[in-house]
């Protein structure tokens, strides 16, 4: 008998006008993929991780792919700071995958003024994955 994966805390997107879509990793977190960071989808991912944020009370890994977003609105950057900063996030271990140097630099901000240590940039999904998969202990050092 396979495990069934772990449910959803909030409803997943389902208007075509919201730009993202979100699974459930292997290892329980979550892997996001964004196609817009306009203001209907920062609302609704807002909401989505604010639920989730709030049974965050063992070490999870969640995998943001933003390679299709050639800049990031105010309104994202605004919303991924108070998620990175609420106190649950200490719990969670984020990659955020760009694609290029004009978002990494927005990101670059947020990972700076982030109170956690444990959100990082990449360009590579395998660099991500492998960051995430290390033990928790190890990033600690």
């Amino acid at each position: 008998m396979s495990a069934s994966p772990k449910p959803f805390n909030a409803p997943l997107p389902n208007d075509p006008a919201i730009g993202y879509s979100v699974t459930r990793r292997a290892d329980g977190g979550m892997h996001y993929i964004f196609t817009k960071s306009d203001l209907p989808t920062v609302t609704h991912w807002r909401e989505f991780a604010a639920q989730h944020l709030l049974t965050a009370d063992h070490n999870t890994r969640n995998l943001y792919d933003l390679r299709s977003i050639p800049t990031l609105s105010p309104e994202a950057l605004h919303a991924a700071l108070e998620m990175a900063n609420d106190p649950a996030a200490r719990n969670v271990r984020t990659a955020l995958v760009v694609s290029g140097p004009v978002v990494a630099a927005m990101l670059k901000e947020i990972t700076v003024l982030s109170e956690r240590g444990n959100l990082r940039l990449f360009t590579e999904v395998d660099e991500a994955e492998a960051w995430l998969a290390q033990p928790f202990s190890r990033l600690l050092k």
